[in-house]
């Protein structure tokens, strides 16, 4: 059997085995926030502070009208926080369950739908924040709401192909997690999340042309401002899961039994 055909045999397996990787990431979750009131809700606090900080801030830098700035701004930063999530926390997703890797035979696809069920929980606590200042600014046109869902789904299609990536490399190389995580703080200053390709000028542009990045958020953000995405963003994106998925299940299939040995 070649690789590809084990890695989607693990993904069927694991996709089959929902309650498990529901219940562990449902776990997780209340262990975190164990005896705390709030619970997740202390992360939705932290960055709805953090969107109306740096978007009153920048916003007067650069000379923004808030009314529109600020509801860009407030779903970059929630969907980069999904996305960041499960990408970062994929990078540990075998290390963390090395326990049960060791002692059970379990397809290893368990553990990236676990990171990404987990992360999905704490955005659906976090999205009341675009909500809120959805209802706040209104919304500018409700034609275009129904491409984020669509959007979201490719967005997160392209998140876990990354984690699964990461996930194989970080557990035989344990430095490898850092790399990643200085690699997205990276992205993020360079991707469209404080910034759209308006403030940019001609000669700029190519920063955000060249960023895969840029259309995932594209593709999430836009039908929620009441604009229709480029249809290049929606190509590009399907693109990338496609070749994505095909590297990852590829690469995990053919060093899923390596895994227990390297963690």
């Amino acid at each position: 059997m070649n690789a590809i055909a084990v890695g989607i045999s693990d993904l069927l397996q694991s996709t089959r085995a929902w309650r498990l990787w529901a219940l562990l990431g449902w776990v997780e979750i209340r262990q975190r926030y164990a005896r705390s009131k709030l619970g997740p809700f202390w992360l939705t606090i932290s960055m709805g502070v953090m969107a109306t900080t740096l978007g009153l801030l920048y916003g007067v830098l650069f000379g923004q009208n808030l009314s529109t700035y600020l509801p860009m701004i407030s779903i970059g930063i929630v969907m980069w926080g999904l996305f960041s999530g499960i990408v970062n926390d994929g990078c540990n997703a075998f290390i963390a369950g090395a326990g049960y890797i060791k002692q059970i035979r379990s397809p290893k696809y368990v553990f990236i739908l676990q990171v990404t069920w987990r992360n999905g929980v704490i955005w659906l606590h976090n999205f009341i924040i675009v909500l809120i200042v959805l209802v706040i600014f209104g919304v500018k046109s409700w034609v275009t709401i129904w491409l984020f869902i669509p959007g979201v789904i490719l967005f997160v299609l392209n998140a876990m192909w990354m984690a699964s990536f990461v996930g194989v490399v970080a557990a035989r190389f344990r430095d490898f997690p850092q790399i990643v995580a200085s690699l997205l703080q990276v992205a993020f200053y360079v991707s469209p999340i404080l910034f759209h390709g308006e403030m940019l000028s001609k000669d700029h542009k190519w920063v955000i042309e060249v960023n895969p990045l840029a259309y995932l958020i594209d593709i999430v953000r836009e039908p929620l401002l009441g604009e229709y995405p480029p249809a290049s963003a929606w190509i590009i994106a399907s693109a990338m899961v496609v070749f994505g998925w095909t590297l990852a299940l590829l690469f995990t299939g053919k060093y899923a039994k390596r895994i227990p040995y390297w963690i």
